[in-house]
């Protein structure tokens, strides 16, 4: 039976990146992945183009960037390998790339370049690549380490990485295998849900807003009270079922069902004060004036619901333009749920982190690490992920 000093399950960002390093520091590695295609998640990102990392992560306090159960374990990995230093492995394998919006880093070509670029690493490591493989039955023994049974045989390890990321994208091979290892092992998961993800909106309520799917809109969104609340300042765009795009994207993995969205369609704006301007020297219906704050379908579809409204701006009654005014800078509306796993970008929840080290990724369980979106460290639309991945398998592989 082959012995190997590491073996690591998963072949996406995190697993090949750890693979590589590991390999390269002069461990025998062996990488398995059950999926026919390698790195799917990456040759997908970013349109094709892997948003690779984001060069705004503040390494002194990423965690602001990150949600979890734990908020400030990610701060350890995050902080010891950053967005420079990938960037500047980027640039040693010849990948041209720019950045395309509030520090997000695209390849300017293929993505499949980073995929090339994460093998040629792993090859320089000299690291054994099974794949498709399966992994069935994991034992430990004090004396022997895992003894791990694969659909090419059995092998034997000292430490066994797992990076086999979590449940969305289900089309691309995602499975709950790292979350049935760690119970396996008695270590805790928090709960699993899609993150990054649409909203949807049920009933009736959202018939006159369906109509509206392709709008596109800077807006503010906001959810939570308090100390809970979040906000952001993204584009929203509405769908046929419900409200994506980035600024959906991102406060869904804030959003607690049953909770209500607060949208602003005219940040920066006094819709108020406009509206009453315009009364004052226009005869123009109101659609049409409101038309000049926000898209004029939006603009259509909301005085398309209100008689009071279909008017010449100059005969509104004052309250019903205030009612109008808060409507489009504060509207609130509870979502239904989410559009699931299968476009969800990534999961939130995982490994509990109280389970593991922040220095090296090892469990409790001696020998057994975890890394990338196994693990409950979910970051922000933007490259954030991907920081993750290699900041947490930088971690492990320099404490394998």
């Amino acid at each position: 039976m082959p012995a190997f000093d590491a073996v690591v399950v998963g072949a996406g960002a995190a697993g090949l990146f750890c693979a590589g390093l590991a390999g390269q520091r002069g461990l025998k590695v062996l990488l398995i992945d059950h999926g026919e295609r390698i790195a799917e998640k990456i040759r997908i990102s970013g349109g094709g183009r892997a948003n690779f990392t984001n060069r705004d992560l503040d390494v002194r306090a990423p965690q602001r960037h990150f949600i979890g159960d734990n908020p400030h374990f990610c701060r350890s990995a995050l902080s010891r390998y950053t967005p420079q230093q990938f960037i500047e492995l980027v640039q040693r394998h010849g990948i041209a790339f720019h950045e395309k919006h509030k520090g997000q880093l695209f390849c300017d070509g293929s993505s499949q370049q980073i995929i090339d670029m994460l093998l040629a690493e792993c090859a320089a490591g000299g690291v054994a690549h099974w794949q498709p493989c399966s992994v069935g039955e994991i034992a430990f023994s004090d004396g022997g380490g895992y003894r791990i049974e694969t659909s090419r045989g059995s092998v034997q390890t000292s430490k066994l990485v797992i990076a086999t990321g979590g449940l969305s994208i289900p089309q691309i091979g995602a499975s709950d295998f790292g979350y049935r290892l760690a119970a396996q092992f008695g270590l805790r998961v928090v709960a699993p849900r899609p993150a990054l993800v649409p909203l949807t909106f049920g009933g009736e309520a959202w018939s006159p807003y369906a109509e509206l799917a392709g709008l596109a809109l800077p807006v503010q969104i906001e959810t939570g009270a308090k100390k809970d609340r979040t906000v952001f300042l993204e584009d929203l765009l509405f769908t046929h079922r419900g409200l994506s795009g980035p600024a959906v994207l991102q406060i869904s993995s804030y959003w607690q069902p049953g909770a209500p969205l607060t949208i602003d369609f005219a940040p920066g704006v006094d819709v108020r004060a406009s509206l009453g301007e315009a009364k004052q020297r226009s005869r123009k219906r109101i659609g049409n004036e409101l038309a000049g704050l926000v898209p004029a379908r939006l603009a259509d579809a909301w005085v398309g619901q209100d008689a009071a409204l279909q008017r010449p701006i100059n005969e509104a009654a004052d309250r019903a333009l205030a009612a109008l005014a808060e409507r489009i800078a504060r509207w609130q509306i509870t979502p239904s749920g989410t559009e699931g796993y299968k476009k969800a970008e990534v999961t939130a929840g995982g490994v509990d982190t109280r389970e593991l080290s922040s220095q090296t990724m090892e469990s409790k369980q001696r020998g057994l690490y975890f890394i990338g979106e196994v693990v409950d460290v979910t970051g922000w639309l933007g490259g954030y992920n991907f920081q993750w991945a290699w900041a947490s398998a930088h971690a492990c592989a320099h404490a394998l």
